[in-house]
């Protein structure tokens, strides 16, 4: 697959939720959008204008009611292992230790050796900054260690495409601004994973911190109102005039 080709598309998606009167509530109507390799996107949108629901249609976790989503040439009708989606809140296991957490993501892998599998878990909970903290259970980590935990467990798998929906939402500010650096590196390195990454967020100055192209949805059903490609050098400097013209411009679009 040239990589000139989008990762991923999603064409002509519609989706509407079945209420239980009998009624459909349309939540997109006709969204045509592409992820290209190499690529970090950004998508904004007021609050319960579908963002979650878009992310679960690119993870092949949600079927569209109409519409195609192709990943790699192919059409996407249920979960890929090379997707990978984070959610806002961990959904780390209690009982499990964090290495167990992080190993569960590719226990079954019938193409890796047991070796391999212990190897490339203990590389990623290092890579996440939680070396040392392999046998901690969830209840006794911070937040933000349980966000890293949940990162390591989103790329122990290799995935090409990192699905990222409200990461930082619920961390403190100076966690939040660690770990955003930390995604940041990782997607820069071309050895490690992933290819392309989507994040969708309320926050405007962690999407302009981040994204190469933000894609604005806004109505009910959502539409694509909006594309800006965020043309700033990589560290973004998030006290420069020009930082804030695009928060503003992005800020006037979906408010």
């Amino acid at each position: 697959m040239s990589n000139k080709e989008p990762i991923l598309s999603l064409i002509d998606v519609k989706f509407e939720h079945k209420l239980r009167s009998g009624r459909t509530l349309p939540i997109f109507n006709n969204i045509n959008l592409s992820v290209h390799y190499t690529e970090f996107l950004g998508i904004v949108g007021p609050s319960g204008c579908g963002k979650t629901t878009l992310l679960r249609i690119m993870a092949g976790l949600v079927r569209p009611t109409s519409g195609r989503v192709i990943f790699r040439g192919e059409e996407l009708t249920e979960p890929n292992p090379r997707i990978s989606l984070m959610y806002q809140n961990p959904t780390l296991i209690p009982w499990l230790s964090i290495w167990d957490n992080v190993y569960l993501a590719i226990s079954s892998r019938k193409e890796m050796s047991e070796i391999e599998k212990r190897e490339k878990t203990s590389l990623f909970i290092d890579l996440v900054g939680l070396s040392g903290y392999e046998s901690a259970y969830p209840a006794e980590l911070s937040g933000g260690m349980k966000q890293r935990v949940a990162l390591a467990r989103a790329l122990v798998t290799s995935p090409d495409l990192l699905l990222l929906d409200e990461p930082f939402s619920n961390l403190d500010p100076l966690t939040a601004i660690n770990l955003i650096r930390e995604v940041e590196n990782m997607w820069l390195d071309a050895s490690l994973p992933p290819a392309s990454i989507v994040m969708v967020s309320h926050s405007i100055e962690e999407v302009v911190q981040l994204a190469d192209r933000v894609l604005v949805l806004k109505g009910r059903p959502a539409e694509i109102i909006a594309e800006l490609r965020v043309e700033l050098e990589r560290p973004r400097n998030r006290k420069s005039d020009e930082f804030y013209r695009y928060v503003d411009e992005i800020f006037t679009l979906v408010s």
